[in-house]
This record gives C-alpha cells, sequence and structure tokens, in this order.
C-alpha cells in the first residue's frame, strides 16, 4: 500500500455496468487509482475491450458477463472474483437506462423496464457484493445517482423515480451496513455526454441544460473518476449515505443570465 490517502493498490473493484459510458470511465478511473478492476455488463466484446484496458494499466482483471436483473448472474462474477483475488473491495453499481415518454401514456413495460436496470439493479448489485464485505468487516459500495434523485425532468418520470429511489436505497444501505464496515455513497453526475444521451445533449432539451448549468458545458465522463477514487479510498473513511453532485453547479443555480 502506498502513502497516498487516495491509492487504491492492492484493492479489486467490481464495476457492474462498467462496459460503457460513465461506468466505463470508472472502470479505468479504478485502475489508473492502482486497483484491480472487473468492468461486467450484458456484452461480452464491451468486457473484453474494458478488460485489455486495465490490463494494458498493469492492473488484473477477468472477462465476465451478466445482467443485473439476474442476481445470480452477479454472484457467478462475486464468486469468480473472490475465487481469483480473494476478496471484493469496491463495488461500483454503475447500470442504467433512460427512455423519454409522456407519463400519461407510458406502459407498464416501459415503466418496469427502467425500474427493473436502474433500482431493482442497483439493490441486486449491493446485495450480491455487500454479503461477502459484511461478512469480512469491510468494504465500499458506490451507487450512481442523478440530478433526477433531486429534480423534475420533464418526460421522464420513471428514470427520475429510479434515480429517486438510488438515493434513498443509498442512505438507507448506509445506515444499515455502517455498524458492519461497509460505506454506502453515490455519485450524482450533472450531465455528461455518453451513447445513452447523445441524441437528448444535441436537442432544445440539451440547450437548456446547458444553460443552467454555470459552467455553461457538459461534463466530460472522466471528471467523475475523482469522486468514485476519494469515495473507494482511505480517505472517505468516516463518509456513509452521502450523494456527491459532479454537475458543474447546475444544483446550486438559480437565476444564470
Amino acid at each position: 500500500m502506498g502513502g497516498s490517502l487516495f491509492d487504491l493498490s492492492g484493492r479489486t473493484a467490481v464495476v457492474v455496468g462498467g462496459t460503457s459510458g460513465i461506468g466505463r470511465a470508472l472502470a479505468i478511473g479504478l485502475a489508473d487509482a492502482g486497483a484491480d478492476v472487473v468492468a461486467t455488463g450484458r456484452r461480452e466484446a464491451l468486457v473484453g475491450e474494458v478488460a485489455d484496458a486495465i490490463e494494458a494499466r498493469g492492473r488484473r482483471s477477468l472477462r465476465l458477463a451478466c445482467d443485473t436483473a439476474d442476481s445470480a448472474s452477479l454472484a457467478r462474477v462475486r464468486d469468480a472474483c473472490l475465487r481469483d483475488f480473494g476478496a471484493v473491495d469496491i463495488v461500483v453499481a454503475a447500470a442504467g437506462t433512460t427512455k423519454r415518454v409522456a407519463t400519461a401514456t407510458m406502459t407498464d413495460a416501459e415503466w418496469d423496464q427502467i425500474l427493473s436496470t436502474n433500482l431493482t439493479g442497483t439493490l441486486h448489485t449491493c446485495q450480491v457484493f455487500g454479503a461477502p464485505m459484511i461478512a469480512r468487516g469491510r468494504g465500499r459500495v458506490i451507487t450512481i445517482a442523478s440530478l433526477a434523485s433531486f429534480v423534475g425532468l420533464l418526460e421522464v418520470a420513471a428514470y427520475t423515480a429510479s434515480k429517486a429511489g438510488v438515493a434513498g436505497l443509498t442512505r438507507a444501505l448506509a445506515v444499515e451496513w455502517a455498524p458492519r464496515g461497509v460505506t454506502v455513497n453515490g455519485i450524482a453526475p450533472g450531465v455528461f455526454r455518453t451513447d445513452l444521451n447523445r441524441a437528448l445533449l444535441d436537442s432544445p432539451r440539451g440547450q437548456e441544460f446547458l444553460q443552467r448549468t454555470p459552467m455553461r458545458r457538459f461534463g466530460q465522463v472522466e471528471e467523475l473518476v475523482g469522486a468514485a477514487v476519494f469515495l473507494a479510498s482511505d480517505a472517505a473513511s468516516f463518509v456513509t449515505g452521502q450523494l456527491i453532485v459532479v454537475d458543474g453547479g447546475f444544483l446550486a443555480s438559480g437565476v444564470n443570465q
């Protein structure tokens, strides 16, 4: 272990939903901070690509796909990590999806799919990887919240409800697991350009986001890494139940012009 409070050398991290977008950036960032990282997701080709990038940094990884809707597939990833690395020190629940639809005409299937991925999937990730952390008396859980954990966004009611749920789940687990040595915190990104929202950001809605962001730009996914490294590190040993907002000032903003 190095001397820095933020050094993750010797730690093992799993990033669920770590093959694209924000999750991929966090997986690479944790590897840069010294951790061995397993980035998992549904698409095997992308799992392999991220593992290559992690190994290119001199870290260890595994190539395992999973689906957060299926706890058994998460458990297989966990068991392989425990077998190969001995422990999982850090887990990031980064799998997420969204769809814009008027709430009055939204179908149950649309609602269920988003809640299942964003909220139930986060729960499954926390349950599966939290269990050995609790048994060991040590661990770091990091969820991915959203601006929509705090404010309403037009015609994404399922996403907004799911991310408000992630915020509540993060606090609830923090309270429940703190005596067991496990911290649970979340990162709430502002507006970041990813494959998931590329079309949105090029629309009038994207311009409204820009206007309401005091920094007047969208975030780069690499700008989320510092928050994740902090929460995963010894520097955050007394931090739990918190949501760190990385949003260029959006939530602080009233009038911008």
